[in-house]
């Protein structure tokens, strides 16, 4: 039975990563952090019972910023294959904490691969870093023929995140070179699913349009709507992560979609799962959006209404307008085809998160009757 340890398996990607592995007969251990509070809510229906001689999935508390912990987590598992997902992802939040994203991001990928140095299991563990689009910074001029950035395109990171993950790309690249360890670089472009941290752009955006479409919530506040992404769905990007690792070489790949989308058509994408259209007025900050149509059954959205403003305070320093990615190595040479197309992707989240909000609709009303019953 192969064994698998992920970093960062409480997050979007490591609980479908656990689930991908556990399906395929792996042992999986995961890393999380202690909190005082449960944040295990991604992998709890993995997580059954750690008693039981048949549970493939084990937690341990862990961090990386603590070398020694690694280290010994690392000699207990004997693990295959390791996935460092464990990241301070959030590009925004970035800007507010450059001194702790270096640290986790960039020094904690070299923990892991000096562990595994250490250790002795240079020849044993095969090791893939999430790296990530942001170190491709969307310049213009370092795109391929096509318009496009690939394995050979130019990095020119724009935030304290993408400067992190780019020591940990160079560093990943260095030890397998150095000593000839299998350690991959995945560089990812944005992977999104109904699991996605509610701080991101396309969860914010569909948790707010299920709220409104409830009526839980009046409008949505955002940047920048005309930054371009090119997104994905986590459970095809998770796939393509294993497939990087059975590949017969170690090399770097762009995992991507190639099609780019802006915000603002997310928008409109996620609305009309909903059965809503919009009309944007406005250019710039004072760009706003309301209601045109309701043509859902379950939901009375009034026509006219302002359901979404701009707010400056969530433009970034440095702002990255355009990621678009080449997947053509990872189709060409591992046959890596996504699944999912985006008005999948948008669906998906769309359904997830109206079926949450309905929970609070559903506890609201419960309130309503028990205040009934007391007077």
């Amino acid at each position: 039975m192969k064994v698998a340890l992920i970093t960062g398996i409480t997050g979007q990607d490591g609980s479908y990563l656990a689930e991908f592995l556990l399906e395929k007969g792996y042992e999986v251990h995961g890393i999380k952090r202690r909190s005082s509070l449960f944040n295990t809510d991604r992998i709890d229906h993995l997580y059954q019972d750690p008693h039981d001689p048949n549970q493939r999935l084990k937690l341990h508390y862990g961090d990386l910023t603590d070398s020694m912990n690694l280290t010994r987590i690392i000699q207990e598992c004997q693990p295959d294959e390791i996935y460092n997902l464990g990241a301070m992802s959030h590009v925004k939040v970035s800007f507010e904490m450059p001194e702790y994203v270096g640290n986790v991001d960039g020094l904690g990928t070299l923990r892991i691969l000096e562990a595994v140095r250490i250790l002795g299991l240079e020849n044993k563990t095969r090791i893939y870093q999430a790296s990530t689009s942001e170190l491709f910074g969307g310049v213009p001029e370092n795109k391929n023929e096509r318009g496009f950035y690939d394995e050979n395109s130019p990095l020119y990171p724009r935030s304290p995140y993408g400067v992190a993950k780019i020591y940990g790309f160079w560093i990943t690249k260095n030890y397998r070179e150095a000593y000839n360890m299998f350690a991959c670089n995945g560089l990812l472009f944005n992977h999104e699913s109904p699991r996605r941290g509610e701080t991101f752009v396309t969860r914010k955006i569909t948790r707010a349009v299920a709220k409104i479409a409830l009526g839980l919530q009046e409008k949505v506040y955002l940047g920048n709507l005309e930054a371009k992404r090119d997104w994905g769905h986590a459970k095809d990007y998770v796939r393509m992560m294993w497939m990087i690792l059975q590949a017969e070489k170690a090399e770097d790949w762009v995992i991507a979609t190639g099609v780019t989308t802006i915000v603002r058509d997310f928008v409109k994408m996620a609305f009309s799962e909903v059965g809503i259209e919009l009309e944007f007025k406005g250019v710039g900050v004072d760009e706003k959006a309301y209601v045109t149509a309701c043509h859902h059954k379950d939901f009375q959205v009034a026509i006219g209404k302002e359901v979404l403003s701009i707010d400056p305070t969530y433009f970034r320093p440095t702002e990255v307008d355009l990621l678009l990615g080449d997947p053509t190595k990872a189709k060409e040479k591992l046959g890596w085809v996504p699944e999912y197309d985006l008005a999948g992707l948008v669906k998906d989240m769309m359904d997830g998160d109206v079926a949450l909000m309905k929970k609070d609709v559903d506890l609201l009303k419960a309130g309503h009757e028990i205040l009934k019953q007391v007077e």
